[in-house]
């Protein structure tokens, strides 16, 4: 059963007291509807509303206000005197390779001995690895900085410093047991007095090149050439667009519409045909070709298409990363239709709360894209096992309010090792293991889900007639991009609209209708993967809407469109 057949829970926002919208739309001149969805993210006051619409560099935080940041910056300034080699290390996604081509750039500029080392997914695994330390003492290497990974590296930091390599840690994960590196640079850690706590691993990374900067007396200028890299991870690693985020991401895009870096350009130029770049385009067209090196190959191809340092290389390494992404685009559609039969081939399928496959010869690159497709049809908690070496490698995906990470941990007797979070997990078992975690796993999540977890739903920022949209509405709607957690692109519901005799169905399943109210303007609106409902829509019977609004430039011509969520009937 697909979630398209499920009936969604609509949940609207609480109203906000009267008052206090009356207020603050009084106070900086925006209608009800604006007042309210600015109250609902905390912004109460016109200066919490200049904050919001008029981001400044001067709002970053004091850089070594981070826990060890001075530590860190001592240490890399003396490993620079001492002209020691300096290894830069980050994880195999765009959140670390973007980090390390920042951070690489940046000290580049001020130390030649820079080198840079991304792990093999398949073989290394995620984070610091032993492979890793041995070779950087292979090459001299006496400082290796980490990015967007090192938090739980214990054994591996404890080698490193038995080999007499320091390690300063830059990470963003939650930690638990800490390693024992020369410096810890991690907002989360419980002691750190750093303001904002959810920065991407990029960004910490930045935060220690600003604290550089600033010791070293550097024009802090310098630094905005690396915002299009921090805006790339601040949009695809999914981290709250608010606080310090929004402030980088805003700058970010500016310098990636205006100036981007000669790698990022590259790809844009393949996969992006819009002028007015946004989130949308890093999250589904740039961050899956980055991310594609990793998943598929070797993410040091990433890295070399970041660092480029002319349009033809960056034009060429972009064609292979590229290519790359069209191979794991073809893998990806074939195990996810291999999973999909699996999945409803196990006994009782349709009353099961979990999903759980495997295929021995599926890629380990792209199971993590397997199990979200198959929660996104399914909705419920779902494991996507592979074969890696002797023993079954899993990437798990949750919905929404249960905790993934504590079911696993319940079954624990067949799990070698596992880690993440509430929502997304990953481990791996020793092989024969694979359907008595399934039996336990299932048993865990019945015993503990609720029924309505296991329907998808839709939140609702408000419901608003069509009336409401206006030119003047839509244009302070559109600032309160960029739009990421936190700072969600407002969702609206409208009841009893009606087509005013324009619906069709366009592709496979999706409608593109013509909407109205009494006494509205009509506006186009699209509706994917919803064409089960055009014969009810056809015969103008009416029906209440959850949409966004969003921009459509046809033509040179550009209009407000409706992307419609979902659909019921009265």
């Amino acid at each position: 059963m697909y979630s398209g057949d499920m009936v969604k829970r609509w949940v609207l926002k609480p109203v906000t007291a009267s008052e206090t919208v009356d207020k603050l739309a009084e106070d900086i001149k925006v209608d009800e509807v604006i007042a309210r969805l600015l109250i609902s993210r905390g912004i109460e006051t016109y200066a919490d509303a200049r904050t919001f619409f008029r981001p400044q560099l001067t709002q970053l935080h004091d850089p070594f206000l981070m826990k060890d940041m001075r530590k860190a910056v001592d240490i890399i300034e003396n490993a620079i005197r001492n002209n020691e080699a300096i290894l830069i290390y980050g994880d195999y996604d765009v959140d670390g390779t973007t980090a390390v081509a920042v951070l690489y750039r940046f000290l580049k500029h001020y130390h030649e001995q820079i080198g840079y080392y991304i792990p093999d997914r398949h073989k290394e695994g995620y984070g610091l690895s032993l492979q890793a330390v041995d070779w950087a003492v292979e090459h001299n290497y006496k400082l290796i900085i980490t990015l967007d990974c090192g938090i739980t590296a214990v054994d591996q930091v404890n080698y490193a410093n038995e080999k007499g390599i320091q390690v300063i840690i830059t990470d963003h994960h939650l930690p638990a047991e800490l390693p024992d590196a020369a410096a810890i640079l991690d907002p989360k850690q419980a002691d750190c007095p750093y303001p904002f706590k959810d920065l991407s691993g990029c960004g910490v990374g930045f935060k220690l090149a600003q604290a550089f900067s600033e010791r070293n007396g550097l024009d802090p200028q310098v630094l905005l050439q690396y915002l299009d890299l921090v805006a790339v991870s601040i949009a695809a690693d999914i981290v709250p667009m608010t606080g310090e985020n929004r402030v980088l991401a805003h700058y970010g895009l500016k310098k990636l519409n205006e100036n981007p870096s000669h790698g990022l350009k590259a790809i844009i130029n393949i996969c992006c045909d819009r002028k007015d770049l946004g989130v949308p385009d890093i999250v589904f067209n740039i961050a899956p070709r980055i991310n594609a090196a990793g998943r598929m190959g070797d993410a040091k191809n990433a890295v070399e298409l970041l660092l480029s340092n002319n349009a033809q290389e960056a034009n060429s390494r972009a064609q292979v990363i590229n290519e790359t992404n069209t191979d794991r685009r073809d893998v990806d559609a074939t195990i996810t239709k291999e999973a999909f039969q699996l999945a409803e081939g196990v006994a009782n399928f349709a009353q099961r709360r979990t999903t759980v496959v495997y295929g021995a010869t599926w890629h380990k690159g792209v199971i993590g894209i397997v199990a979200s497709r198959l929660v996104e049809a399914y909705y419920r908690p779902t494991v996507v096992f592979s074969h890696t070496e002797g023993r079954l490698t899993g990437s798990a995906r949750s919905v929404n309010g249960f905790d993934i990470h504590q079911a696993i941990s319940q079954c624990a007797e067949f799990v070698d090792q596992f880690g993440g979070h509430k929502y997304a997990a990953g481990l791996t078992l020793k092989e024969g293991n694979v359907e008595a975690f399934a039996d336990k796993f299932e048993e865990v999540v019945r015993n503990s889900i609720q029924e309505d977890q296991l329907l998808p739903f839709v939140d609702i920022d408000q419901e608003i007639q069509l009336r409401d949209i206006t030119p003047r509405f839509f244009r302070v709607l559109k600032q309160f991009a960029p739009f990421g957690p936190g700072n969600m692109l407002p969702v609206f519901m409208t009841r009893n609209v009606f087509s005013n005799g324009f619906v069709r169905v366009v592709g496979e399943n999706h409608l593109q209708i013509s909407i109205q109210q009494e006494n509205s303007v009509s506006f186009s609106a699209i509706a994917f993967g919803q064409a089960e409902h055009y014969n009810l829509i056809s015969k103008g019977i009416p029906f209440d809407v959850v949409y966004t609004i969003e921009e459509n430039t046809w033509r040179g011509v550009t209009s407000i469109k409706l992307n419609v969520k979902d659909i019921k009937f009265n």
